[in-house]
């Protein structure tokens, strides 16, 4: 599905409703930028480009421009910068693109939620732009599950002393510090919530500590929405008016709660019936390997029986035959005393009584 048609219906690229796009608060947004009075935006983690097709209507509606930055663009969004050639796409992780693109009038800040990546972002921009200049800043995922406890898309991208201890496919669940035994599976997470240096609302919380001349708000919804601007920006005011009635609405905050816990419920089902349905397999194929060795088995039990059938007929032609016979009589003669026979030994062999003890060593 393509980056622009996912405008009208943020599900198009959603089929199980996670609402992991920011198209979800897209209204929301795009009234951000058009209170702030902005006319470019830079959003850092376009990947699919879901949110960049509606950057890129809303820029041609103000005569603005659109930056993406995405060092692995999905092809979707590949396809997006090639049909828009408005749209500049630039292919280099969000420390280095910061540090030289022409700041624009707004930054979204939505690419690998981790204390690390947050934090060198918001330094760049705070270090580019300090004061009143500062862009309009706005945030995804402040909520949970990476508010608090970093993800990492690339682990190898973030210096081993900046990187909390991770799981590759941890379980997480609302309310779980730790990992969970049923949840939402995701890509590399820390294993514990919470503490120093761990997620994108703490990154966030330490930048503007010292900063009393930023004000943040947040929107309890889709994963959570964070929006700063500095007090005496163009279009404060109005951007202040607009976000006041969701900024920690707790009717929202209880709706989201409630969202995550479903999902995660579900998603946690899906997850367990999924590994039920791989051991089922894994026992349907022990059980066919099973089968297999039970044919052969008993394939080589039934040549077993054949042979042995055709022994016990040599062996009862030996017993009727005159040679055995004379054979018995010319061996007693060379060892007399011998206190067996040929065909008392043959008797033994098909498991018929006979009276001749055994054959002496």
């Amino acid at each position: 599905m393509l980056a622009e048609e996912s405008e009208t219906n943020p599900s198009q690229n959603d089929p199980d409703r996670w609402g992991h796009s920011l198209t979800n608060l897209g209204e929301l947004l795009v009234g951000c930028l058009d209170a702030s009075g902005a006319r470019s935006v830079a959003e850092v983690g376009a990947y699919a480009g879901d949110l960049t097709g509606l950057l890129l209507d809303w820029a041609a509606g103000v005569g603005g421009q659109v930056i993406a930055i995405e060092p692995t663009p999905h092809p979707n969004l590949a396809a997006l910068s090639e049909r828009r050639p408005e749209l500049d796409l630039i292919r280099e992780p969000s420390h280095e693109a910061l540090r030289h693109i022409s700041l624009p009038d707004a930054v979204i800040i939505d690419g690998d939620h981790n204390y690390f990546t947050v934090s060198g972002e918001l330094g760049i921009v705070g270090e580019r732009a300090p004061g009143a200049e500062i862009p309009l800043l706005m945030f995804h995922d402040i909520g949970w599950p990476h508010g608090r406890r970093d993800a990492y898309w690339d682990p190898g991208r973030v210096p081993d002393e900046h990187r909390q201890p991770t799981d590759s496919r941890p379980l997480l669940f609302p309310g779980e510090p730790g990992l969970a035994d049923e949840g939402m599976l995701m890509y590399t997470s820390a294993v514990r919530e919470g503490g120093p240096g761990n997620g994108v609302l703490t990154a966030l919380e330490d930048f503007l500590e010292g900063r009393p001349d930023l004000r943040l708000a947040t929107v309890p919804a889709f994963f959570g929405f964070g929006i700063v601007w500095h007090r005496d920006a163009s279009g404060a005011s109005a951007l202040s008016e607009l976000i006041k009635p969701w900024d920690r609405h707790p009717v929202l905050e209880r709706l989201e709660a409630n969202r995550v816990h479903h999902l995660a419920t579900s998603l946690g089902r899906e997850t367990s019936l999924t590994q039920a349905r791989a051991e089922l397999e894994d026992l349907r194929s022990e059980n066919a390997s099973l089968e297999e060795q039970r044919a052969a088995a008993e394939a080589e039990l039934a040549g077993l029986r054949a042979r042995s059938l055709a022994q016990e007929r040599v062996l009862r032609a030996l017993l009727h035959s005159g040679g055995l016979r004379l054979a018995d009589r010319l061996s007693a003669l060379r060892h007399p005393g011998r206190g067996w026979s040929w065909p008392g030994r043959v008797r033994s062999a098909l498991g018929e009584d006979s009276h001749d003890p055994p054959e002496p060593t």
